[in-house]
């Protein structure tokens, strides 16, 4: 860690800090706890001081300080854990410390909006580093400016008067360097309002928390619960299940997320985000995702984020960091990637999880509560739609009433008795989208191969493939077109691996499930996979539905062999790395198509070479996952003659 820095003179100390941010509400914490000073100044309104100090002293519950100006125009002033003055008040309480709301109140001070190097960057450099980078850059100078400052250096001078020295003053970064040259001289007695009319503190509705605090209302509780000790370690457990719909679980709802449920997510991720005075944001952000997994799990069970959606993930979100000139995505851009890459139901569970603020829900109505939207605060904003996409049950008319509603079981294991692994079959609407899929992937890498042997030429007697549109415009001085010539593909495209989740062989892990079976005619192919256990998932008499880890679709049908217990595959240490042995062992093509998150061992490419074969691998990330997951789900049914009654049980 970079030690504490502030600005001196004599025993007078300024700390530049950036207003409504936990690494700066951290380096007030950092520098109370170095410096032991005496008293404290906060550049915050001395006509406020009154409503402030209210305020502050209902956290952890938020408030708002509310007024207006001579021109009738509406302030809100937040005040959180987070907000490095708010955390200097409490510890001048907490300490017994003198303090002073030292800022002059001035209507009519322009709206600036400085530009500031990103928060983070006060956790890795320093905040030496970081004001440091802020003075260089250039910013708006306000004609009260000079008088604020005065007010804040007179007020700290007033103290030392008082009750000796060190004193600090905490102010925002645009006014550090003239407070501290200000306090080498004697400063008069600002004239201000004693105390402005109408200032009130108001109580924020706990629902739109997420669209009115500058920190994620997750952050800040994180912030408060490390500060306060109460930080627990471990991973998310599965979140307790409320009321069914259909098969998805759904978690209590109303304002925010369970209260409990919530206190304990945020204590996990400020033990794994918190050092020393600092929680690291990066590490806050990573748990805030892993516990919005948590919840998703509970909401949809067979929904689960891989490891590849969240390298995705972090890659879009990294990226919308950087078009926002920012080290670390906002909440927004963790919302939009997440939606993107992973499901709108994730997306859903991250950001009511970011918006939860139990401390909240729980605060005593000791003011009054308002209800304040962005369109209050922000003058631009940003905003995204989320449809949770649940399975909800529909309401039922005359007809459905007439007719006999569907039989549950009699007794436990009614559905699952007589169920033969000798006589089972699939459900044929789930062997159409299958197949499509199947095909869809050998003209995907017909495509990827073609493209890989393409090549751009200018343009002389034919157009060839057509224009190259990209290298035209880079050659646009040549006064003539570019042209694409795609590549021959080197044979054609054989059988297909699709790898959801691995396991090893002899596992008997998630996917204990492993079958091969034929295809019934000559649209179908053979298919050998690995599944969950079909007695897990009983649906209806003799219907089980299972979820793939992995599948192998083989062309033509009537081929393919028991694969699972074939020891020319003893080469294979894994559930997947069987399935692609067999692809290549029948494959009548020279292609095999590779869907995994991960590209083979390179033995394989040695193999493929032997057997004259070539594998492509094509990432997993790269397909729609609202695509894969559908394609995962699949029913077991015990026979021919329950496909008749199957689409009143598959869901």
């Amino acid at each position: 860690m970079p030690d504490p820095f502030w600005l001196s003179h004599d025993d007078l100390h300024v700390l530049p800090v950036l207003h409504d941010r936990l690494e700066c509400a951290a380096a007030v914490r950092e520098a109370v706890h170095s410096l032991a000073p005496k008293a404290l100044v906060v550049e915050i309104p001395s006509s406020l001081e009154r409503a402030w100090r209210q305020a502050v002293g209902r956290l952890p519950a938020l408030s708002f300080v509310v007024f207006e100006t001579a021109e009738r125009e509406t302030i809100y002033l937040p005040v959180h854990p987070a907000d490095p003055m708010a955390e200097a008040t409490r510890l001048a309480a907490e300490r017994g410390l003198p303090l002073a709301c030292g800022d002059l109140d001035t209507d009519g001070y322009g709206a600036w909006r400085d530009a500031v190097p990103d928060a983070y960057a006060l956790h890795r450099l320093g905040l030496r580093a970081v004001f440091d980078a802020f003075r260089r850059l250039p910013r708006g100078q306000d004609p009260a400016d000079a008088r604020r400052e005065g007010a804040l250096a007179h007020h700290a001078q007033r103290l030392r008067a008082e009750h000796g020295g060190p004193v600090l003053v905490v102010c925002g970064m645009h006014h550090a360097e003239a407070v501290a040259a200000a306090l080498a001289a004697i400063q008069p007695t600002p004239m201000t309002l004693p105390r402005r009319q109408g200032a009130r503190v108001v109580h924020p509705d706990p629902e739109g928390l997420a669209e009115i605090l500058p920190e994620p209302p997750f952050y800040v509780a994180a912030w408060e619960a490390f500060r306060s000790g109460a930080v627990l370690s471990g991973e998310p457990a599965p979140v307790a299940a409320g009321r069914t719909l259909g098969p998805f679980r759904v978690l209590s709802g109303g304002k925010g997320d369970d209260p409990a449920r919530v206190r304990a997510a945020v204590a996990r991720a400020a033990g794994k985000a918190g050092s020393g005075y600092r929680l690291d944001r990066l590490r806050l952000q990573w748990a805030l995702l892993r516990e919005a997994e948590a919840a998703l799990l509970a909401a949809a069970p067979d929904e689960r984020v891989e490891p590849w959606q969240r390298r995705n993930l972090a890659r879009f979100a990294r990226n919308l960091a950087r078009l926002s000139g920012a080290l670390l995505p906002d909440l927004y851009d963790l919302v939009v990637a997440a939606r993107g890459c992973v499901s709108d139901n994730f997306a859903w569970e991250l950001h009511r999880l970011a918006s939860a603020y139990p401390d909240q829900a729980d605060a005593a109505a000791d003011v009054p509560t308002a209800r304040i939207r962005a369109e209050h605060l922000w003058q631009s904003l940003r905003r995204l739609r989320l449809q949770r996409r649940l399975r909800r049950p529909k309401q039922r008319g005359l007809d459905a009433l007439l007719r006999r509603r569907r039989p549950g079981e009699r007794f436990p294991g009614e559905w699952l008795a007589g169920f033969d692994e000798n006589a089972i079959c699939s459900y044929p609407p789930e062997d159409v989208v299958v197949e499509e899929f199947g095909r869809y992937l050998k003209r995907r890498g017909k495509s990827i191969l073609s493209e890989e042997r393409a090549r751009t030429v200018p343009f002389t007697s034919s157009v060839l493939d057509g224009i190259d549109v990209r290298e035209t415009l880079r050659h646009v001085g040549d006064r003539r077109p570019w042209v694409r010539e795609l590549g021959r593909v080197p044979g054609e495209v054989g059988p297909v691996v699709v790898v959801f989740e691995d396991e090893g062989r002899g596992e008997q892990g998630r996917f204990p499930y492993a079958l091969t079976w034929m295809g019934e005619h000559a649209q179908e192919s053979d298919m050998a996979f690995y599944a969950t256990d079909p007695a897990q998932g009983i649906v209806g008499p003799g219907i089980c539905r299972v979820t793939y880890g992995g599948f192998l679709l083989s062309y033509p049908p009537g081929r393919l062999a028991e694969v699972w217990s074939d020891p020319d595959y003893a080469l294979a240490e894994t559930k997947a790395e069987l399935l692609l042995l067999a692809a290549l062992d029948y494959a009548q093509e020279r292609i095999v198509v590779h869907v995994a998150a991960r590209p083979p061992r390179g033995i394989f490419q040695t193999v493929a070479g032997r057997l004259d074969r070539k594998i492509l691998h094509v990432p997993l990330g790269t397909l729609s996952p609202a695509t894969l997951r559908r394609l995962r789900v699949m029913h077991v049914l015990a026979g021919h003659g329950r496909r008749e009654i199957a689409r009143d049980y598959v869901w």
